[in-house]
């Protein structure tokens, strides 16, 4: 939890800042129209569309398509400083996709709408991303990072808000009002913001990358915590595509039970949100996010290994911790190992979730067949252990070379020689 002095002050600075609150609702109300369609496509796919189930499922692998497009979405941003721009441009194209989507009448439309129109759209979060950090380093302090998380925890109180308005939509009035919902609510992020227009200072132009600032060199610590992040987010698909089955089919559990499990794990992340800051000061933000990939590790262990009512509790309270620090220190890091171009390092980091989605589902699929259940488990369990060992390596790297600056300034300041 902030403390006293610094949680007001990071909640005054997002509610007497325009851009900052506007971020917040804006973040919201992603979360919340793409949270309500995200269960739903399937089933739309199918009842609406007639789509047998494998090809239904497949549609998920346009979320590849995703990265791509916030990567030049973020460079353009980088060399324009127009994040707001862009911003508005990314959730009129979500308000398009969605649209399309709702009238579709035939089973190809879909995939092409979330190729050509989808993923574009889900650059609007990094945008923001980019905008506030822009706007915080204009005035350091140790509250910014409190003032991230707030517009943070507005992306995940969405996600929690939002699976329930879908499902209720979609059973009271059917599944194309629930998308015409999920259009209408990415369209209204473009209000909070009104006609703000903040223009960031430009820091990378063609001299710059061609000295190296936006080379490939430069991006590969990002690129590393990025695969890092996707090992551990990959265990996300296969948890939701086979722990109802398994809680169902094989532990006989009822339906509420089933629903309490499922839903801890978002109340958990946003209880440990504000503490994750704290924490990472005191530990280090890749020693904490190391720290917390273990619990993933332990999580998946609950489900493979611990076949009762009480072992799945204790892995979605574990999995909440896990999301509760990555979900808040994952942006701050990406958009610090590459400080130049933020907007490039945020649309990066935010679309490999859907990379780790596409991945992770495809993980699955091959490995219920050759695992079981509830051995299936051990997979993410693994990819989390991977995860471990290379934040702890890049940890310790960055312990290193903080040492060494320090070591230097030391002598320096001695007037020795830096070794």
């Amino acid at each position: 939890m902030f403390s006293p002095t610094g949680r007001s002050s990071a909640l005054y600075q997002v509610a007497a800042s325009k851009l900052f609150l506007g971020a917040t609702i804006a973040m919201f109300l992603s979360g919340l129209g793409t949270s309500a369609a995200a269960p739903q496509i399937v089933l739309f796919l199918v009842k609406e569309l007639g789509a047998s189930l494998p090809l239904a499922g497949f549609y998920y692998l346009t979320s590849l398509a995703a990265p791509l497009a916030g990567y030049w979405v973020g460079r353009y941003s980088d060399r324009t400083g127009n994040r707001l721009g862009l911003f508005r441009i990314c959730a009129v194209a979500g308000f398009t996709g969605w649209a399309a989507m709702a009238l579709s009448s035939a089973i190809w439309m879909p995939f092409f709408i979330g190729v050509a129109l989808l993923a574009v759209s889900g650059a609007t979060a990094s945008q923001i991303f980019a905008a506030v950090h822009d706007e915080l380093s204009k005035s350091p302090g140790s509250e910014n990072d409190r003032v991230v998380a707030v517009v943070r925890m507005a992306l995940t109180a969405g996600w929690i808000v939002g699976p329930v308005v879908g499902a209720w939509v979609a059973a009271s009035f059917g599944l194309r009002p629930m998308l015409w919902m999920t259009a209408v609510c990415t369209l209204l992020q473009v209000l909070p913001l009104g006609k703000l227009n903040p223009t960031a200072p430009i820091k990378v132009t063609s001299s710059d990358e061609a000295a190296g600032h936006g080379s490939h060199r430069a991006m590969m610590p990002l690129l590393a915590f990025t695969g890092l992040f996707v090992l551990v987010y990959a265990g996300e698909p296969i948890k939701y595509g086979f722990l109802l089955i398994y809680m169902e089919e094989h532990l006989k559990l009822s339906p509420v039970i089933r629903g309490a499990v499922i839903g801890i794990q978002p109340f958990i992340e946003l209880f440990i949100m504000p503490f994750s800051i704290v924490l990472g000061r005191k530990l280090g933000n890749l020693w904490l996010m190391s720290l917390a990939a273990v619990l993933a590790v332990l999580a998946n262990l609950c489900f493979a290994l611990w076949p009762s009512v009480i072992g799945m509790f204790a892995g979605q309270i574990l999995m909440g911790g896990v999301w509760g620090i990555y979900m808040v220190l994952g942006i701050i890091v990406a958009q610090r190992l590459l400080p130049n171009a933020v907007a490039t390092a945020s649309a990066i980091f935010m679309s490999s979730t859907a990379l780790a989605s596409a991945l992770g589902g495809m993980a699955g699929g091959l490995g219920i067949e050759v695992l079981d259940m509830p051995k299936v488990f051990f997979l993410p369990a693994f990819f989390a252990g991977l995860a471990v060992i290379g934040l702890s390596l890049m940890a310790r790297s960055e312990s290193m070379s903080a040492a060494a600056g320090h070591a230097g300034m030391a002598q320096s300041s001695a007037g020795l020689p830096a070794q």
